[in-house]
């Protein structure tokens, strides 16, 4: 704002540029976020385009198997949310670099900062866009997407691959304080399981114990158990009692031990966190899957807010050689960033750290560079 030097100069003058140049700065806002969301929608739907045909491609003989209608609703239009989700960090990436590019490269930027604009200013309507981008990712993967994975896992299991487990070996586990749990043997697919043991402890002392020839699986905890035996053990004698059929309830089903590759994707975040902290007060030990897509999901939001930054330093200075070099940089950083968030995900697995700090390595990593990059853009 101009001083008013009270002889020259009207003041209403001086308050309707100010009031203009407000009201412009709005606009630059809107017109950014506008130029980063819609570049990032078309990155997706470019990409997703291009998806199509090599998964139409390579699964073709399934898809002239299936039902044209189950291919399109269980399968297509619940897969490409899914990849466009994964992928999310990817195309936020390539969003900022290629219009931020463009913008420096037509002067924009220039124009923007030698009229008084700073580059925290300039930083604000990214960070807004930003945060657009991580609240739909979040949204999507912790909420609407698990429901449509069930459907498009279970037309992949029946046109493609079979990748359900329907049989269990040698099954223990904690079902409740002092109740362990054990079958030979379950079939998923007629609800059974064979040689089964229920024992109850108190105070480290086995005070009963449950052997059956069957157990069938009937709905949510309802068991039958079938030909069984039950001895309760007393201080100084034990009291047996048989039967031909129990209907019972037990604090467990199929689904906590019958694991499978995807399973944790078919489970929104709530539904995770809950079977998570279940699944470790029964000593189960086979969950890092599941941990590691929980802690994922926070860390890929995250992950929008650290990349537009970097792509936004990186490509805010007009370079030689034009966008060429800016895009190939950028796809450089993005493809590391998902491959590192999968190295770092074995890390979780193998044992060498909690999933929580392997998801959150590449995030902090990169915020590192994120930052560097950053004050040497803003003081150039």
């Amino acid at each position: 704002m101009e001083a008013y030097d009270g002889g020259t100069r009207d003041p209403t003058v001086v308050t309707i540029k100010f009031n203009t140049n407000c009201k412009m700065l709005k606009k630059l806002d809107w017109y950014i976020i506008r130029k980063f969301l819609g570049t990032y929608i078309f990155a997706i739907i470019l990409i997703l385009a291009i998806t199509i045909m090599f998964d139409v491609n390579e699964k073709l003989d399934s898809f002239i198997k299936a039902p044209i209608q189950a291919t399109i609703f269980d399968y297509f239009l619940n897969f490409l949310p899914y990849f466009a989700n994964q992928f999310s960090p990817l195309f936020t990436f390539i969003a900022v670099i290629f219009f931020t590019s463009k913008l420096a490269g037509n002067s924009e930027i220039i124009a923007m900062l030698s009229a008084g604009m700073s580059f925290n200013r300039l930083l604000r309507p990214y960070m807004v866009s930003a945060a657009v981008i991580a609240a739909a990712t979040f949204l999507l993967s912790a909420y609407v997407i698990p429901p449509a994975n069930v459907e498009r896992i279970a037309y992949t299991n029946t046109y493609v691959k079979n990748k359900r487990v329907d049989y269990g070996a040698n099954i223990m586990m904690q079902v409740a304080p002092g109740e362990i749990a054990y079958m030979s043997r379950y079939d998923n697919v007629s609800k059974t399981g064979y040689k089964f043991s229920l024992e109850s402890f108190k105070d480290k002392r086995l005070v009963s114990r449950l052997t059956a020839q069957t157990v069938k699986w009937d709905t949510l905890y309802q068991w039958q158990v079938r030909d069984y035996v039950i001895r309760d053990f007393y201080e100084t004698r034990e009291a047996i009692r048989t039967g031909s059929q129990l209907d019972t309830i037990i604090p467990f089903e199929p689904k906590d031990f019958l694991i499978a590759k995807n399973d944790q994707e078919m489970l929104t975040t709530p539904q995770l966190r809950t079977y998570i902290s279940r699944q470790k007060q029964r000593g189960v030990a086979n969950i890092k899957s599941f941990e590691i897509e929980y802690h994922r999901r926070y860390a890929m939001t995250a992950a929008a807010f650290i990349l537009t930054i970097i792509g936004m330093a990186l490509s805010s200075r007009k370079v030689k050689g034009g966008m060429g070099i800016n895009i190939g940089i950028g796809l450089l950083l993005s493809f590391s960033y998902i491959l590192f968030m999968t190295v770092t995900s074995t890390f979780a697995v193998s044992g060498l750290t909690s999933p929580l700090i392997a998801m959150w390595i590449p995030n902090i990593l990169y915020l590192i560079i994120a930052i560097v990059l950053y004050r040497r853009a803003s003081a150039s």
